[in-house]
C-alpha cells in the first residue's frame, strides 16, 4: 500500500466508536478509501499502546495472506468457510485483554456473519470490517447480530479533502481547482494520475465495471447488464431531476431503449429493483420528498444523486453545461457528510432543492449556478420566503458579490460553503 493520507472526519469516528460493543462496520463504494482508513485505525491502535498481538488484522482478498490459506488448506478445508475462518482466528486470540480484530473484504468468507456473531459471544474484543456493501447489509447479517452494529458511511473526497491531496501550482486560483473536483471528482486513486483525463477514466471505468460486474451482477443472478446500464446513463443524465421509477421505465420505453420480453413497457417494479441495486453498491442515492408546510413525508417522486463526479463524466463525458445538476450533487454528498438527513422540500406548488436535518438543526437550501438575473434571483428564494418557520435558509451560488442576505434569507458562496 502506497503512503496513507488521513482523513480525520472517518478516523475520528472509528476512534469515537472505539470499545463500545457493537460491530463497526465501514461501508462505501469500492476503492473510496475503506481499507486505507482500517490501515489508519491500526496505526491509531499500535501509537495508542496497543501490543501487535492484540490487533488481529487480515484482508481478505490480498495476496499477504497467501500463507493462511496455505495453512488453511494442509489444516482445515479452505478460508471460505466460516468455521474455518472462526477457527483460524480464534487460536490467536490472547487469553487475557481486550482484541481489536479488523476484516477487510469480509464478504469473502461464506456466512462470515455466524463467525462475526460467535467472535462477540465467546472473546474480549472489538471489531471493525468492511466488505462489498451488496453482500454487508443482508437480512440475515442484521438479524444475527439483532442491530448490534454502527454503520460508518466513507465517501469519496470532499472538496477541503481533495485540496490536501493534491499539489498545485500556487499560481492555480480556488476556482480552478474546483473546476478539477467537477470534472475528476473525488475518487482517492486517481491522485496517481495527476488530471491525466484519458488514466483517470480507465481507473474509473475498472472501478465501475468491478461494481458493476461483480457486486451487482453476480450477487442478483436474473440481472439483465444492458438493462442495468441503460438505467444508470438515465440516472447520469437526470440527477437532481424529480423522477419515478416508472416515470424512468416509460421514458426508456418510449424511447425503444428496453421493453420486457413480450415486446411490453418496462414495469416501474423493474426500475425500483434496478435502482435499489445501484443503491447497494452506493453507486446512487435516492432521497424523498417532504411536505414542509404538511410536515409528513410524500411517497411519489424523488431525485437521484451519483456518489462521485468521476463516475458520471467518465460514462457521459464531462459537460460544462450540467454545471447547476453537478454542483447541487455536490451539495448534496456534502450534507450527507455532515451528517444531516436528506430531503427535497415541497411548499405548495414550488421545491426547495434539500431540507437537511439532524435532530436538533434544520438547513433549507437552494443550491444554483448563479443569482445575478433578477428572474432566477426570484426563483430560488420564493420557495424559501414561503416556509413558515425560523430555521436557516441559504441560497448557494457560483456568485462571489458583496450581497449576503436576502430578507433574512444567507446568500453563500458554494466554494466557502464547502471549505467552511
Amino acid at each position: 500500500m502506497g503512503e496513507l493520507i488521513n482523513r480525520p472526519e472517518y478516523l475520528n469516528q472509528l476512534i469515537q466508536n472505539k470499545d463500545v460493543d457493537l460491530v463497526k462496520i465501514v461501508t462505501g463504494v469500492r476503492r473510496c478509501g475503506k481499507s486505507s482508513l482500517l490501515e489508519l485505525f491500526h496505526q491509531y491502535l499500535s501509537k495508542s499502546g496497543v501490543s501487535d498481538s492484540h490487533i488481529i488484522h487480515i484482508n481478505l482478498e490480498s495476496l499477504r495472506y497467501r500463507n493462511l490459506s496455505n495453512y488453511l488448506t494442509l489444516r482445515y478445508r479452505n478460508l471460505s468457510d466460516y468455521l474455518t475462518f472462526y477457527d483460524y482466528v480464534s487460536e490467536r486470540i490472547p487469553q487475557k485483554g481486550k482484541t481489536y480484530l479488523i476484516f477487510d473484504e469480509l464478504q469473502v468468507v461464506e456466512h462470515w456473519e455466524k463467525a462475526i456473531a460467535s467472535f462477540r459471544i465467546d472473546f474480549d474484543v472489538d471489531i471493525y470490517i468492511t466488505g462489498s456493501n451488496t453482500y454487508l447489509f443482508s437480512t440475515e447479517f442484521s438479524t444475527l447480530l439483532s442491530d448490534r452494529y454502527v454503520e460508518i458511511q466513507i465517501l469519496p473526497l470532499s472538496f477541503k479533502e481533495f485540496l490536501t491531496f493534491y499539489t498545485f501550482a500556487s499560481s492555480v486560483t480556488v476556482e480552478e481547482k474546483f473546476q478539477r473536483y467537477l470534472q475528476f471528482g473525488g475518487m482517492p486513486i486517481l491522485r496517481e494520475y495527476r488530471f491525466n483525463e484519458a488514466r483517470s477514466n480507465q481507473a474509473l471505468e475498472g472501478i465501475y465495471s468491478t461494481v458493476v460486474l461483480r457486486d451487482i451482477l453476480q450477487r442478483n443472478n436474473q440481472t439483465d447488464h444492458g438493462m442495468l446500464q441503460k438505467i444508470m446513463l438515465f440516472l447520469c443524465s437526470n440527477i437532481g431531476s424529480i423522477t419515478s421509477p416508472n416515470s424512468i421505465g416509460n421514458v426508456l420505453s418510449n424511447e425503444g431503449e428496453i421493453q420486457n420480453k413480450k415486446g411490453k413497457n418496462i414495469a416501474g417494479k423493474t426500475v425500483e429493483k434496478y435502482i435499489s441495486m445501484l443503491q447497494c453498491a452506493f453507486i446512487f442515492y435516492s432521497i424523498g420528498r417532504y411536505d414542509i408546510k404538511g410536515k409528513q413525508l410524500l411517497k411519489t417522486l424523488g431525485k437521484n444523486y451519483i456518489i462521485d463526479m468521476g463516475f458520471r463524466n467518465m460514462l457521459l463525458g464531462y459537460r460544462d453545461a450540467d454545471r447547476g445538476h453537478i454542483i447541487e450533487n455536490i451539495v448534496f454528498l456534502e450534507l450527507i457528510r455532515r451528517d444531516y438527513r436528506v430531503y427535497i422540500g415541497k411548499v405548495g406548488e414550488t421545491e426547495v432543492d434539500f431540507v437537511a436535518e439532524k435532530p436538533n438543526d434544520k438547513l433549507y437550501i437552494q443550491v444554483t449556478e448563479s443569482m445575478c438575473l433578477p428572474e432566477t434571483r426570484e426563483r430560488e428564494l420564493r420557495p424559501l420566503r414561503m416556509i413558515p418557520d425560523n430555521y436557516k435558509k441559504i441560497v448557494l451560488s457560483m456568485d462571489r458579490n458583496d450581497i449576503n442576505s436576502y430578507d433574512g434569507i444567507k446568500s453563500l458562496y458554494l466554494i466557502d460553503w464547502l471549505l467552511s
